[in-house]
């Protein structure tokens, strides 16, 4: 079972959500429904701008952490370096 770790934007080089899940698809379309209450639905963070795959659950949990302590510039070096247009995944990985 793949496991992903992403990170979430509310538009170029705004509000960062980064999580972990073992299926992306239902998560993406739970936080762009906003049926959940919380950060993503308060701050309209729903474009996919950076996803990592892992086949281990300890991994992906990790890497999670470790996105979340890094600086900021550090997450948007990363994000524009995989993804410099900012263009949101979703359709990548529904398709």
């Amino acid at each position: 079972m793949p496991y992903y770790t992403y990170i979430l934007t509310s538009h170029r080089n705004g509000t960062l959500y980064i999580g972990v899940t073992n299926n992306i698809s239902r998560r993406l379309d739970e936080h762009r429904t906003a049926t959940t209450p919380g950060f993503t639905k308060r701050y309209g963070i729903k474009r996919l701008v950076y996803v990592e795959t892992y086949d281990d659950v300890r991994l992906a949990i990790a890497r999670e952490k470790t996105f979340k302590r890094w600086p900021r510039a550090w997450k948007l070096s990363l994000i524009e370096d995989q993804n410099p247009q900012w263009l949101d995944l979703f359709e990548t990985i529904n398709s």
